[in-house]
């Protein structure tokens, strides 16, 4: 498995997961932000870690841009809500009612 990508031509992050497939975060803007929209781990690699281990990818590239993100995609609200380490970054999450 590979490391996380940002492919902005898809508007995604990506984490190849072997010769058969991706996961993907994908992102939209607001202004100067990142919205997280929804991500997509391909139904045979679920419960594996991935969707984990693609959020963790994807926070961390964020980070690094030096941009904030919106989150409107459940499963990264949840990743962050168990990892307020990225409090930092988030600006605000639309689908738990969380704002910053």
């Amino acid at each position: 498995m590979g490391e996380v990508i940002d492919n902005p031509a898809e508007h995604r992050f990506e984490l190849p997961i072997d010769e058969s497939g991706i996961a993907a975060a994908y992102y939209s803007f607001t202004g100067d932000k990142i919205v997280l929209t929804h991500m997509i781990v391909p139904q045979q690699f679920e419960g594996r870690g991935i969707g984990s281990r693609l959020a963790r990818g994807v926070f961390d590239a964020i980070r690094a841009s030096g941009r904030e993100v919106v989150l409107d995609c459940p499963f990264m609200t949840a990743y962050y809500q168990r990892h307020p380490e990225y409090s930092d970054i988030v600006f605000g999450a639309t689908r738990s009612g969380e704002t910053r």
